[in-house]
């Protein structure tokens, strides 16, 4: 009983990790700065977030695993493809070739951690890749060939950066993050120190750290314990799709029907995926 919600409460968190995840896309578009200064900004509000939550647990972090640096590594790695490849190809692309993660995390995941795919994992990616080619499918385009190679490639270390903070349940996953922070605060910090610093542009990358990055990887690192990695990796797959419902709400931006129709896919592969887990667990 105890286990079965600890579980619930895993997937509840993962739900909210993509949903504060999702609040990049509008807040990006909004800031004036460089990339790399918004990675070195955001990277140093998170880290502090992290820090204070390791410090209220009374977590002392005086040495990182290799494990760690890796999953760190991974993580900042992922971010720079990202970005990197929003600059080569369209944004729809590196968002679709990006969260192919979890085919990445099926395959590697069965073989590192020996987590075996159950039918209904198949049955649900199947739906969420539907989804997502009908919510991005008209400005998927074969062209921004290095841009969407450096788009598979993050999709490869965001599997990466999932399952190796599942295989340490038994350590500290948000140690891996803080590391990450700290990385992604010294390769950002140049462009940083040549970004403007208005009141707006403080206000947004104080939220992007503490609510869009911070708070998220706290309430991942709690619940990739329980899920296993190939349901956190399908579970996340609702950022994309939540991304534009802020712009919607803010510009006015509104997505296409068919765009809808994916993301309603999604949303009910989703629900689904997590209603039959539960009631099997």
């Amino acid at each position: 009983m105890m286990e079965t919600h600890a579980r619930s409460r895993a997937v509840l968190f993962l739900f909210l990790t993509a949903a504060l995840w999702s609040t990049s896309g509008l807040l990006i578009k909004l800031l004036t700065w460089e990339p790399l200064a918004i990675l070195g900004g955001r990277s140093i509000v998170a880290g502090i977030v992290i820090w204070f939550s390791l410090r209220r647990r009374d977590v002392h972090v005086t040495r990182f695993t290799r494990w760690q640096v890796v999953g760190a590594l991974s993580y900042v790695g992922t971010q720079l493809m990202f970005i990197t490849a929003t600059k080569l190809t369209t944004a729809a692309n590196a968002i679709f070739l990006q969260y192919t993660a979890p085919i990445y995390v099926l395959l590697l995941g069965w073989w590192l951690l020996k987590e075996r795919p159950r039918r209904g994992d198949w049955i649900a990616m199947a739906v969420i890749f539907s989804g997502l080619l009908l919510f991005l499918g008209d400005d998927l385009t074969l062209q921004g060939l290095h841009g969407n190679v450096l788009a598979i490639l993050s999709g490869v270390l965001l599997a990466v950066t999932t399952l190796v903070t599942r295989g340490e349940t038994r350590g500290t996953p948000a140690a891996t993050f803080l590391l990450g922070c700290l990385i992604g605060a010294v390769i950002g910090l140049p462009a940083l120190l040549q970004a403007t610093f208005s009141p707006l542009n403080l206000g947004m990358i104080a939220f992007l750290g503490a609510v869009q990055m911070g708070l998220p990887l706290i309430l991942y690192s709690a619940a990739i314990r329980h899920v296993r990695a190939l349901e956190a990796s399908l579970i996340l797959t609702l950022e994309p799709v939540l991304n534009p419902l802020w712009v919607f709400l803010v510009i006015g931006e509104a997505p296409g029907q068919l765009a809808l129709a994916g993301a309603a896919l999604v949303v009910l592969a989703l629900t689904g995926r997590a209603w039959v887990s539960a009631r099997n667990s």
